[in-house]
């Protein structure tokens, strides 16, 4: 990396990556991925997905539709990494939001192939209803 004698700040950025490990996060950070849990304790999961870092999960994530099986170490999970890393070096996951993106693309591939979806009234609001189609909420016009 060439250097001047004023660098700039992308220039300092940089260097402060390079020394630091990079900043490359290998295209993970907004995107749903696997990952292992490593260890549950104190009602949190520690998941790895193949970062500097773990992450950490609520249970309470996995207590809902198909996770209610069981969650043990060593189980396969699907995470939205939400950012590489928090002030406390971990990396920070949610099963709930990659619940919600599968769900968004599972309709949006339905909707592709004109097929006629299901959900479950939850609520009432001006003008309908809301509705959860498997994670995703959508709006239901009352007339």
């Amino acid at each position: 990396m060439a250097t001047s004698a004023n660098p700039t700040r992308d220039d300092f950025a940089a260097m402060l990556d390079e020394q630091l490990g990079g900043a490359d996060d290998g295209g993970f950070e907004g995107r749903v991925v696997k990952g292992t849990v490593t260890s549950i304790e104190n009602g949190m999961a520690h998941i790895d997905v193949g970062l500097k870092s773990e992450g950490r999960v609520d249970l309470k994530e996995f207590m809902r539709g198909e996770d209610e099986h069981g969650l043990e170490v060593g189980s396969e999970v699907e995470v939205f990494v939400d950012r590489i890393e928090n002030a406390d070096g971990e990396a920070m996951l949610s099963r709930d939001r990659a619940r919600r993106e599968a769900a968004w693309d599972k309709l949006e591939s339905e909707f592709g192939e004109g097929k006629r979806v299901e959900g479950r009234i939850f609520g009432r609001v001006k003008g309908g209803f809301t509705v959860d189609l498997d994670g995703a909420v959508a709006f239901l016009p009352g007339s």
